[in-house]
């Protein structure tokens, strides 16, 4: 076995005997469903770190086949069918939510070009042009999923479920989308491989005639394209603080209500194969891919042979514990909140942060203090408008007397505003004629 240092290109893709695409889809699945069965764990295991208890820990070692047990347990539970299901419908969503979530990983590059058995290979199952594309299908795809799971039930949760999961899925894809045409720009490509070459190549930054180093990964480079990427994530997920269609506290279930057996296990599968997508997809656009972190670049062997899969792996890891500690920490919210802050936060700022980089990126051929001055002024006038802004002053609220004198005529009795319940009059005047009971004073032992 060689070790190679070769960012794939697309001219290195279909070029694979049949038994090594065979593995690689073989691959993609096994990591699909082994990341399931260890993120359930992991994300136990944190979450009773978190709440100061020991979690899962008698299955095996360290827990770790507590979630096998519990996958054959559903295998064997009851399989109930609701009298009012749409039987085909019923049994299909499950499926397509599990399908979208592991077809995302076909064009996921795991790391560089490597030798097995003596074929020069990308540790990618494919990568075409529009790859991320398909990303965003397979997770537009898997809304279908969701909602014909909660209308297929015949009840009125699993309805609900479903009706929430589709607006909400479809206004956060809006934002993941914008956010992914930031990448694009800079980028140049929307091939997943082309996009981890560019972010392993670096950046240099030209100030003032001096060529600065710059790091590659866009996570730095477009952090407000990838703080909103990750939260739109958070939403396309279903996770908490953004799980509103499934909503124990309100739904029961969501979606999931009237399923058991494997169908909600696919259900619970899928959830968990589209956060470790969504994670891998992550660490592709925005933290350089397979490529090593600084300081491990130090070494000239980090970026070769098979120890990429090694960083890739490790980097998806981190980010399932983040949203492992947002459900652990955070609170979930209101509908009309998440919506809101959807639709009047994500996007207005997502649409102004691609006009501020398209204007830098059309100054990139002008001289230093062209660039300067394009950038200072506007810069400046944003300055002096949030400095004189206008603040906006809330008009004082009545007083609770004056709510009560500003009553129209005719208005129902107001209850006592001391929250103390006046006497009856009747009872005073019974007390006021009753007679005092004079008794003269005796020893203890004299009866009264």
């Amino acid at each position: 076995m060689t070790f190679l240092a070769q960012d794939p290109t697309l001219a290195d893709f279909g070029r694979d005997p049949w038994w090594l695409v065979l593995g690689k889809i073989v691959f993609a699945f096994a990591f699909g469903l082994l990341a399931t069965l260890l993120g359930v764990w992991f994300e136990r295991r944190v979450v009773g770190v978190m709440q100061v208890r020991p979690g899962p820990n008698q299955v095996g070692p360290f827990g770790l086949l507590q979630t096998l047990a519990d996958g054959l347990k559903m295998a064997f539970k009851e399989d109930i069918l609701p009298r009012t299901a749409d039987k085909v419908v019923y049994f299909f969503a499950p499926v397509i939510s599990v399908v979208c979530a592991v077809t995302a990983l076909s064009v996921i590059p795991f790391g560089p070009m490597v030798s097995v058995f003596g074929h020069r290979t990308p540790l990618q199952v494919t990568d075409v042009p529009v790859a991320v594309l398909v990303l965003l299908a397979c997770s537009s795809l898997a809304v279908y999923g969701i909602v014909l799971g909660g209308w297929a039930s015949g009840s009125t949760y699993p309805l609900l479920g479903g009706l929430r999961s589709s607006a909400q899925m479809i206004s956060y894809e809006v934002a993941m989308g914008l956010s992914i045409v930031a990448v694009f720009m800079t980028a140049g490509t929307m091939s997943t491989s082309g996009i981890v070459a560019k972010q392993g190549d670096g950046t240099r930054l030209s100030l003032f005639g001096a060529e600065i180093p710059a790091p590659g990964w866009y996570a730095i480079l477009l952090l407000p394209s990838f703080i909103i990427f990750f939260i739109a994530i958070v939403g396309e997920t279903n996770r908490a603080p953004f799980d509103l269609p499934e909503a124990e506290s309100e739904l029961v279930a969501g979606f999931m209500t009237e399923y058991s057996s494997l169908k909600f296990a696919l259900f619970m599968l899928s959830e968990y194969v589209a956060m470790v997508t969504m994670s891998a997809v992550t660490v592709t656009l925005f933290l350089g891919g397979w490529h090593a972190p600084w300081p491990i670049t130090i070494w000239a062997g980090a970026n070769s042979g098979w120890w990429p899969m090694l960083w890739f792996f490790g980097k998806v890891v981190a980010l399932v514990f983040v949203f492992v500690w947002l459900r652990g920490t955070l609170p979930r919210l209101r509908y009309d909140q998440f919506m809101r802050f959807g639709w009047k936060v994500l996007l207005p700022i997502n649409l102004v942060w691609i006009m501020v980089l398209a204007g830098l990126r059309s100054i990139e051929d002008w001289d230093s203090r062209s660039r300067l001055i394009a950038i200072g002024i506007p810069a400046g006038v944003l300055l002096l408008v949030t400095l004189f802004w206008p603040s906006r002053t809330s008009t004082p609220k009545p007083t609770l007397a004056e709510q009560v004198n500003n009553r129209p005529p005719g208005s129902f009795p107001l209850p006592p505003l001391d929250l103390q319940v006046p006497p009856s009059p009747r009872t005073r005047r019974v007390v006021a004629e009753r007679e005092p009971a004079n008794v003269a004073a005796g020893t203890d032992s004299q009866e009264v």
